[in-house]
């Protein structure tokens, strides 16, 4: 079965419309973009999608009750809520620091959660 989709690249500031053609789930035909990185972005986007995640999670002992949080690498787009709800299982303790791991590859997927806000304790 042949089927296209369109998508706006988002990969850099032109913003091309690429049109990626399908054949039985086989990417036959990319056209539209204007870098090679826009037709690599498609065919990531159409074969295996991903995503990263940024989100907060409870911390104690710090002035602020929550901590931000981010993924180090994508991961699959369909295991966002499992790694949500790991995610979500998180309570830190004050002091954080910025780019420590809170989660080491989270659910397997060789990504892991780290904090991306330094919060100092506080009495």
């Amino acid at each position: 079965m042949r089927s296209e989709r369109v998508f706006t690249c988002i990969i850099c500031p032109n913003g091309c419309n690429i049109t990626t053609v399908l054949e039985d789930g086989v990417v036959v035909e990319v056209k539209g973009h204007t870098c090679p990185r826009g037709e690599e972005y498609v065919r990531q986007e159409v074969l295996d999608p991903r995503r990263t995640i940024a989100s907060t999670v409870r911390i104690e002992g710090a002035a602020l009750p929550l901590c931000s949080v981010r993924l180090d690498r994508p991961i699959p787009k369909k295991d966002i809520f499992r790694v949500m709800e790991q995610i979500d299982g998180i309570t830190l303790r004050a002091p954080v620091k910025i780019g420590q791991i809170v989660i080491e590859n989270v659910c397997g997927l060789d990504s892991d959660v780290i904090v991306t806000k330094n919060m100092e304790a506080v009495e």
